[in-house]
């Protein structure tokens, strides 16, 4: 395992089930800047996560470590933005969630 691969793994907290299921709710699709197809890129960045959470370490490609990257400094530049308060239902939460981590857990 590489370093970028434990970052990764700390950074991403929530599993690909648990993933894919809050991609499917409707508080998923509505945070987050769209793109031209309509698709947030952090929606989109959530779909490619958990392919990656469903692949053996060995069947990373290039392509999904440089996205591994990718997701470990949005969230941590993601964290020091925390709101005050409760922020169980905040777009900032969601938009975290989008990427793979749920601060609440």
């Amino acid at each position: 395992m590489t370093t970028g691969d434990h970052d990764f793994d700390e950074a991403v907290n929530m599993t690909a089930g648990e993933l894919e299921k809050w991609l499917g709710s409707d508080e998923s699709r509505r945070v987050g800047q769209k793109s031209r197809g309509g698709e947030s890129t952090g929606h989109e960045s959530g779909r490619k996560i958990v392919a990656i959470l469903r692949k053996r370490k060995g069947e990373l490609t290039d392509d999904d470590r440089a996205h591994m990257r990718k997701v470990t400094g949005y969230v941590h530049r993601h964290l020091a933005q925390r709101p005050e308060g409760d922020v169980s239902g905040t777009p900032w939460r969601f938009s975290l969630m989008n990427w793979g981590h749920d601060p609440q857990k």
